[in-house]
């Protein structure tokens, strides 16, 4: 089968690989349909995420069919519609039984990091039964797409704020998270939700799709500054950093107001540095890490239900045979690309 692999740091490249077997009774066998790239597998092909294994099979968000079962898989059998979970889980653990599913002691973040991933033809998934979820009917695989992690993430972003009802949500970066950040914030709760990011293209995608109250095209103070005079002079109640940056992140703790809750769900390639000095009496409660992606059931029948959304990500499709031409268009947003999805061979 083709497959995208993670050659070396700087490097990716199309390679026939043998299809995947079965290695332990826990595991199923899924034919890709639908598989997209994130941001994280340019992070891994940068050489930034020091787990990725050389040689591995890039890809965790994904969508398809199971074709093969293990003897302990109970809850799903062959031909079974279903989306994936960015992590594998247990569901059994210490970290699972409390909900911290990215740091499952059997599982975590796996699938194109340590062990082979989805873009490819077919994939092979350990924990299945945990780590899959069957598609509602009504569903189809690229509405269900994004659920184990981007839509994962912000929702989680936006729960990790403890969002009150009327409470003013900032959202920085207009990126896919970002953007399921936002209207998660808004679903939540939120009585004001901003959005802010300089690229006008995908705030007018946001504006369309109405994830946001208010949308800022600008940065740094003067972004912190129109976010406090949208909230009395006072900041957010809480900010979602989803951009990833030196600069988003001073952005999120400056437009925070006082006592207010900083959730970093962006993954960074350099240490952001926390200025203690200069946000001395702030107060602030900052929230970070992988997202615990234990939602995934839930978010399905909020999608079904059309409570929540993902089909304005989708801006890109082509087959895997191209996916290197999708790396180009996607790490640089070319054509004001925002996902591009992978529609199999």
């Amino acid at each position: 089968m083709n497959a995208l692999v993670f050659q070396k740091i700087g490097k990716l490249g199309l390679e026939k690989r043998p299809v995947p077997v079965l290695k332990e009774p826990t595991d199923a066998i899924v034919r890709v349909t639908r598989s997209t790239i994130c941001t994280s597998d340019l992070h891994i092909r940068n050489g930034a995420v020091p787990r990725a294994r050389e040689g591995v099979i890039l890809g965790h968000e994904f969508a398809g069919e199971i074709v093969e079962t293990g003897v302990q898989v109970k809850t799903l059998k062959p031909g079974d519609r279903v989306a994936a979970n960015c992590e594998t889980i247990c569901g059994e653990c210490w970290y699972c039984r409390k909900g911290f599913v990215n740091n499952c002691e059997q599982g975590g973040w796996m699938l194109g990091c340590t062990i082979d991933g989805c873009q490819a033809e077919y994939v092979r998934v350990p924990l299945a039964d945990t780590s899959l979820y069957r598609i509602p009917e009504g569903l189809t695989e690229e509405q269900a797409l994004f659920t184990g992690d981007i839509l994962s993430s912000g929702y989680w972003g936006a729960k990790l704020c403890e969002i009150k009802p009327g409470d003013t949500v900032a959202v920085i970066g207009a990126g896919p998270v970002g953007m399921c950040a936002a209207q998660s914030a808004a679903y939540l709760g939120a009585g004001q939700v901003i959005l802010i990011d300089p690229n006008e293209e995908r705030l007018k995608t946001a504006r369309e799709n109405h994830l946001a109250d208010e949308y800022l095209t600008v940065t740094g103070k003067e972004a912190a500054e129109a976010v406090k005079r949208l909230t009395e002079g006072r900041g957010a109640d809480s900010v979602i950093e989803a951009a990833g940056t030196k600069d988003s992140f001073t952005l999120a703790w400056e437009a925070a107001r006082p006592n207010a809750v900083v959730a970093l769900v962006a993954m960074y390639e350099e240490d952001p540095v926390l200025p203690l000095t200069r946000m001395y009496g702030k107060n602030l409660i900052f929230k970070t890490g992988g997202v615990d992606a234990k939602d995934c059931s839930e978010l399905l029948e909020l999608l079904k239900e059309g409570k929540l959304t993902t089909d304005f990500l989708i801006t890109h499709r082509g087959p895997l045979s191209k996916i290197l031409e999708g790396y180009d268009t996607f790490e640089y947003k070319k054509d004001g690309c925002i996902k591009w999805v992978v529609t199999g061979e």
